[in-house]
């Protein structure tokens, strides 16, 4: 008699195989996704300090922060810098609206805001600010008001 040898896998070893690979996804994709919107928020970051410099250019040539948004205003859509973030993609791709939160009463200061955009990977990221003496605020909880703590890009 004579006996014949399978090659090939069993039920059981392919559902072994596929329960590893499922829990290995289930490990892997909220890292993924922190990831992206990190990245995100590190091009917004460098955006909002191009975006301050394009202030600063304004500011050389008019004598102050004014008129820097859309239609002349002191506040709102940008007229001097891309409104979106990142400012290398296409509108379609965009992470975060750019904004010019408020031009002080003299026209000396400034507060520009990074706004995380609705159904994007950093939706519930919080906002990212940066004023014209410098100062970073990353507002993690993204209720409108900066803590003391937040006063920081990377804390």
């Amino acid at each position: 008699m004579q006996t014949h040898q399978y090659k090939g896998f069993t039920l059981i070893e392919l559902m072994i195989v596929v329960a590893i690979v499922g829990i290995i996804a289930s490990i892997a994709y909220p890292s993924y996704q922190g990831m992206l919107a990190s990245s995100a928020r590190s091009a917004a970051q460098a955006d909002l300090m191009a975006f301050a410099g394009a202030m600063e250019r304004h500011s050389a040539s008019n004598f102050g922060y004014a008129g820097a948004a859309s239609g002349g205003g002191d506040t709102g859509t940008p007229a001097i810098f891309s409104g979106h973030s990142p400012a290398s993609e296409t509108v379609a791709k965009k992470k975060y609206d750019l904004s010019i939160e408020a031009v002080g009463a003299n026209g000396l200061t400034f507060e520009i805001k990074a706004t995380p955009v609705s159904g994007s990977v950093v939706e519930d990221d919080g906002e990212l600010v940066l004023f014209s003496d410098g100062r970073k605020a990353w507002d993690k909880n993204d209720n409108g008001t900066i803590a003391a703590s937040e006063f920081c890009w990377s804390c």
